[in-house]
């Protein structure tokens, strides 16, 4: 993966909004893969006391965000599947893995998947992007 990218795609999550929000941070990144974590604490929680699938939700679509735009050009939503297995435990660390398994030159398709910190698999998700081509514009700020 390109060191330029890579390093820029770990400031941006960093300083992102809503990733500051929910507390999301990215722990590894490569080309079509990334990992990010959250920790899933009560004002996460629907009026039944569970998971939010909203916060289930942000957590999945960083690790897709990072992962498909990844290759240093522009990769937007198109479609994402999710599928809520089981819910967290209170307080329980939460890791999203996102892998790319189909890119041609327009789109690419992930397979996304959110495990707690005992290895219990929360969600899943199948997603695809629509790549522009274009480079992504907070590299060309890097640059200059």
């Amino acid at each position: 993966m390109d060191e330029k990218v890579r390093e820029a795609i770990f400031k941006k999550v960093k300083n992102e909004p809503f990733a500051q929000k929910f507390g999301i941070k990215l722990l590894d990144l490569d080309e079509g893969y990334s990992r990010v974590e959250m920790k899933f604490t009560p004002d996460m929680e629907n009026f039944l006391g569970m998971a939010h699938g909203g916060a289930l939700f942000a957590l999945i679509d960083e690790a897709f965000e990072t992962a498909s735009n990844s290759h240093g050009t522009v990769a937007v939503a198109l479609n994402m599947n999710i599928t809520y297995i089981s819910p967290p435990s209170p307080e329980s660390t939460l890791i999203a893995v996102a892998r790319e398994f189909s890119r041609t030159q327009r789109t690419a398709v992930y397979d996304i998947k959110l495990m707690d910190d005992q290895n219990n698999l929360i969600a899943s998700c199948e997603a695809l992007v629509y790549r522009k081509g274009a480079p992504l514009p907070f590299l060309k700020k890097e640059e200059g």
